[in-house]
């Protein structure tokens, strides 16, 4: 697998080997020890996948210390833009946020850091998304900020009389009301 870093560190870009011949394709969507080797040790304990239709736009979601998680989200049918927004008072890129498309033709995986919000847009007519955690999901630790805060200045690829949200992820703060529970300084792994 290739690593790429992107402009917010920690958060990198995953581009598995994939062989190709007449039968189709194979590759190695993880490896434990590669990664470890590569990115950085962790422990994965929860699998989670959703399926979604063209214009649904999940998040920015996080969850609150003690019951952080990091994340490793790929596409595995349809295609997606996937977005990371640093959250970590005190960090030189807060409020900064990287994106990328990850496809079930590209194989890219994008592996997101405790101390970031996540979301993504579903471009396809459908999506199939898959993501792995390093700690259980837990209720009562649900966070997020807006996924229509312009301030952040994310270009979701998705026109707004086409966006479809939960209920809840129109409830989030902005990013300028947000008190983040992430601090650049505090280890969280």
């Amino acid at each position: 697998m290739e690593v790429i870093k992107t402009d917010i560190e920690g958060v990198v870009i995953i581009e598995p080997k994939v062989f190709k011949d007449a039968r189709g394709y194979f590759f190695e969507s993880f490896s434990q020890r590669e990664f470890d080797e590569k990115v950085r040790p962790i422990n994965f304990v929860q699998d989670n996948e959703s399926m979604s239709s063209y214009g649904v736009m999940r998040g920015l979601h996080f969850q609150r210390p003690p019951f952080t998680q990091s994340k490793l989200v790929r596409c595995v049918h349809g295609e997606v833009l996937d977005v990371v927004v640093d959250i970590r008072k005190g960090s030189p890129t807060y409020g900064k946020h990287i994106s990328v498309i990850l496809s079930e033709d590209n194989h890219r995986q994008l592996f997101i850091p405790r101390g970031f919000a996540h979301g993504y847009s579903v471009l396809s007519e459908t999506a199939v998304f898959q993501y792995k955690c390093d700690n259980f999901y837990a209720p009562q630790a649900d966070g997020g900020i807006s996924i229509l805060d312009d301030s952040l200045g994310i270009d979701w690829q998705i026109p707004t009389d086409k966006a479809i949200l939960s209920d809840k992820d129109t409830k989030h703060p902005l990013l300028k009301d947000f008190d983040s529970p992430f601090d650049i300084n505090v280890p969280l792994y």
